[in-house]
């Protein structure tokens, strides 16, 4: 893609995605507010003071008591000026509240995903240089395994196993609690917190990128350009990571940009079974106690997660394959 085109895709698909992050905005806001209870029945049942004129008088103060549109158009004015509302619940604003758990989500996710990625594309390409062998058959076994498997029954046996019987690596948490560490120490023990957490998000992707590198790789082996330079007489190493990896690492991209920011709801089960302090777990805790604002804050940063990941594979189509052009 030539450099004098990136401003204009970049204008085009801005406007485009704030398009879609608008629609996205309305949809959670009406399908939350369509579900049967809201936070003022959950903070008077906890009260213990469920009366009709107690109830009136907390809907009154959210603002619950308003028509459903003028509801819409106040909380669409917060988004616009990133004002996301305030939680009721832990009396707080939404955004002070994500602020403080985004981080450790974007630790969690981005380990995971780098782990999938790398793992997957590199088991994907040893199962396709050695298609039919043991190795390939290995491989896919694995691949598969951790397809069907689901991610809590996965993160509970790494736990069994390398926290309970082996006594390697905590079981939960995202630090040692009690202990006051300075520097390396610091980084360290968040990686041992971080190992389990982020292989068992990721073994699940990493096997669809196994698969998907190996099928790729395979038809891209066929092809008449692969086939030529192999007759100039190219060294294989030179064939495989030039030629066949590289026009094969394309479907790879589109799938790894789509399933970068499902990494994000996938991690609400992860969080939850190690006890990691991110988005997703924050996004449980106010799903049980009905903190609209909160869910909906999170819907909204994760959508425009998602959407900055989509225009950040289009962007490398281009770096990985120049033939590609990008268009608004």
């Amino acid at each position: 893609m030539e450099l004098s085109r990136l401003p204009g895709f970049l204008l085009r698909r801005g406007i485009k995605a704030m398009i879609v992050i608008l629609a996205i905005v309305v949809c959670n806001f009406l399908l939350i507010h369509a579900a049967p209870g809201d936070p003022a029945s959950v903070i008077a049942g906890q009260s213990g003071a469920a009366d009709e004129r107690f109830l009136a008088q907390l809907r009154e103060q959210f603002g619950l008591d308003r028509p459903l549109y003028e509801q819409l158009w106040i909380y669409l004015k917060g988004v616009l000026t990133l004002d996301l509302g305030f939680s009721h619940r832990q009396q707080q604003p939404v955004w002070t509240l994500i602020s403080e758990r985004l981080p450790a989500t974007l630790i969690l996710t981005g380990a995971a995903f780098a782990f999938a990625i790398v793992a997957g594309v590199t088991l994907g390409t040893l199962a396709a240089r050695r298609v039919g062998s043991w190795w390939d058959s290995v491989i896919t076994v694995i691949a598969l395994t951790f397809y069907a498997t689901p991610l809590f029954w996965v993160g509970l046996m790494l736990v069994l196993f390398f926290s309970v019987w082996l006594e390697w690596l905590p079981s939960f948490g995202m630090g040692t609690v009690g202990v006051e560490m300075h520097g390396i120490d610091v980084l360290l023990d968040l990686g041992k917190h971080l190992i389990l957490p982020a292989a068992t998000l990721g073994l699940f992707y990493l096997a669809v990128y196994a698969r998907l590198t190996r099928a790729t790789m395979l038809e891209v082996a066929d092809q008449d350009f692969v086939k030529t330079a192999r007759a100039k007489g190219v060294p294989e190493g030179q064939v495989v990571r030039r030629h066949v990896l590289r026009n094969a690492l394309l479907p790879v991209i589109t799938f790894a940009g789509i399933q970068a920011g499902q990494l994000v709801g996938g991690s609400i089960l992860v969080e939850t079974v190690f006890a990691w302090p991110g988005i997703g777990r924050l996004a449980f805790d106010a799903l049980l106690a009905r903190d609209y604002a909160v869910l909906m804050g999170v819907f909204f940063c994760t959508s425009v997660m998602v959407v900055g990941f989509n225009l950040l594979t289009d962007l490398l189509y281009a770096v990985v394959d120049p033939r590609v052009e990008v268009e608004g």
